[in-house]
């Protein structure tokens, strides 16, 4: 007896000896989302931290996402204050919660936190977690191109046969548009596991041979109390175990067996673009890949395609070619779509700044401050800029020297779309359940509109509003299109028959107002005071479908993109898709129809593309 135990000793020496790593115990919380309107959220997340800082033997905390409810910068900052608490070191990354109605545009996170990013060492393992948006608009999940570049940084100092584990909000699934360049990294690597939240409950999941683990969200839900887990890692697993702070840790839930691995380059699944192949006659004349995301419709003018992207640089390229011809560095991203007139460039920035370059060169010409970040796009109508920004101001500049005119300050929430001029008045969404109308010449305040819902998520925000014959048309998360008198903002119709989302236009001769629909279709409403049905649809084969693209009909053609890459061209007289042409598999942003034959097209990934057809 005495010599198997003898045995068992020495064989337990040997392997934590020969192993990679020292034990220890961390905490992983996920999906905090303080700002909650009950203000449960953060009492649940109090309740945590007290309890974490009751123990002796948690190393760290990791919170993968979701911090906050809407990214509000006061949601941040709380947030902050209440896990600043912690006694052990934690480690956080945003979730699409941080960042897809942000009123900074995801970049306030950062500016926080100190990073939407980390990478550490602890007791021989690498833990890397970086974000995964969207920003701005509605979309997929996304890891930012920066972040990608950041990953291939940062995993290149690292020995692959060091252990690393890695952390994002969303599952590294096709719940992100481009999981597998995580993926495809990550089995360079002796990647032992991928942490993720973003489904607000406990799952062992699987990763493409990866193995992974969805960790519950902290509020309480339908529970008396909220709940994180627990993490203990072992010479040979880790080992996951709930804990509903102040009363219990429940027995292991999951166990990932911990051992050194070789990934393969097994055949799953990536995006295809073998749609492309059935209409050759559509072509990328040319493909300009930018170093980190781009979520604006690009301006063209004077033989340029001018775009901002979210690390504040704008650039401008040839129309020809795609060659780079200048760049401006802003202060923080620049999400504003560009207006251009007289050989002058504006755009808003996250920075809290308004500019105006010149189209040349690339210089500044002006910058106005407005102490917030500015995601709204720029008209430019006359002498006058009008724009939204996120300080719940809505502004009317002097386009020669950036001189305030006015400024309507009526707002509740951030302006990220574009303003519409129709006659004396500009009608424009906030993040803050309404449309609003202004008078032009003065910003005084003509009327307000909402679909009925208090919850600012629904806020017709996101559409630019389509105008004919004094009926104003929007569409908002709500699946409804409403048509809403222009002159007294009282509402006409509202149909939910087709439950279209964010995207709308207009034909060219104002007989139809186009809409997208969450499935497969595009739909057409015949513009009228009186309620209407669809008049017709037509099947796209495009899927589930939730971005908001604007519909765009140039030259007797009607263009859009989607959240898979893809830019359409339908024809409306003949009801028939045209072509389908995917560029990328993240988000397409409005375009920018030149002509019946050329578009160009810009994706969230940062791919800009000149498409013309023979």
């Amino acid at each position: 007896m005495r010599r198997n135990w003898l045995f068992l000793f020495f064989l337990f020496l040997f392997f934590n000896a020969n192993a990679q790593w020292k034990p220890f115990r961390f905490a992983f919380i996920s999906d905090t989302h303080v700002g909650s309107p009950d203000g449960r959220a953060e009492e649940d997340l109090r309740r945590t931290v007290n309890d974490i800082n009751q123990m002796n033997d948690i190393d760290f905390v990791v919170i993968t996402g979701d911090i906050t409810e809407l990214g509000m910068d006061s949601e941040i900052r709380l947030a902050k204050q209440i896990l600043d608490g912690l006694r052990p070191k934690y480690y956080i990354i945003p979730g699409n919660h941080d960042a897809g109605w942000s009123e900074s545009g995801g970049m306030g996170f950062g500016q926080v936190f100190g990073s939407d990013k980390f990478i550490f060492e602890h007791n021989g393992i690498v833990f890397l977690g970086c974000a995964s948006g969207p920003y701005v608009r509605m979309s997929d999940g996304h890891i930012p191109r920066d972040a990608v570049n950041w990953m291939d940084a940062e995993l290149k100092k690292i020995d692959p046969s060091k252990p690393v584990i890695f952390l994002n909000h969303y599952p590294i699934d096709n719940a992100l548009d481009n999981w597998y360049e995580a993926i495809d990294r990550l089995k360079l690597h002796n990647t032992l596991a991928i942490l993720c939240g973003h489904g607000h409950s406990n799952h062992a999941l699987n990763f493409e041979g990866i193995p992974g683990v969805m960790g519950r969200s902290n509020l309480r839900a339908k529970a008396v109390y909220g709940g994180y887990n627990l993490v203990d890692v072992r010479t040979d697993s880790m080992i996951f175990s709930e804990r509903t702070p102040g009363i219990a840790t429940k027995a292991p839930w999951a166990r990932v067996k911990l051992e050194n691995h070789r990934y393969t380059a097994d055949n799953y699944e990536r995006p295809s673009y073998k749609v492309n192949d059935s209409f050759p006659a559509v072509k990328a004349k040319w493909t300009y890949q930018s170093d980190a995301n781009v979520i604006c419709t690009p301006a063209v003018a004077g033989g340029l395609v001018i775009f901002g992207n979210s690390l504040g640089r704008v650039d401008a390229l040839s129309l020809t070619d795609g060659r780079k011809k200048w760049s401006f560095q802003a202060g923080n991203a620049v999400f504003s779509s560009p207006a251009v007139k007289d050989k002058q460039v504006v755009m808003g920035s996250a920075d809290g700044n308004i500019y105006c370059l010149n189209i040349d060169k690339g210089t500044l010409n002006w910058k106005t401050g407005t102490g917030a970040a500015v995601l709204g796009s720029p008209l430019i109508d006359g002498g006058l800029v009008y724009i939204g920004g996120s300080d719940h101001s809505f502004r009317a500049l002097s386009l020669k020297d950036g001189r305030e005119v006015w400024r309507f300050n009526g707002l509740d929430g951030p302006v990220m779309s574009l303003p519409v001029r129709y006659k004396d008045k500009l009608i424009f969404g906030a993040w803050d359940t309404n449309l609003y109308a202004v008078d032009a010449a003065t910003g005084k305040f003509v009327w307000t509109w909402n679909n009925g819902s208090r919850v600012r998520n629904y806020s017709p925000a996101a559409c630019i509003p389509v105008i004919k014959d004094d009926i104003v048309y929007v569409v908002a998360p709500d699946r409804y299109i409403s048509a809403i008198d222009a002159n007294t903002g009282a509402t006409l119709w509202r149909n939910n028959d087709a439950t279209v989302r964010e995207s709308i236009g207009i034909s060219a001769d104002g007989r139809y107002v186009y809409g997208k629909t969450m499935n497969d279709t595009i739909v057409a409403y015949a513009t009228s005071r009186e309620k209407q049905s669809a008049a017709w649809k037509l099947d796209c084969g495009f899927g589930y479908e939730h971005v908001p693209s604007m519909l765009v009909e140039k030259d007797g053609l009607l263009f859009f993109g989607t959240k898979n890459g893809r830019v359409y061209a339908v024809d409306p007289a003949a009801r028939k898709r045209v072509w389908t042409y995917k560029t990328d598999n993240s988000m397409v942003n409005t375009v920018r129809a030149l002509s019946r034959n050329r578009v160009i097209a810009a994706t969230m990934d940062g791919k800009i593309s000149l498409l013309q057809t023979e």
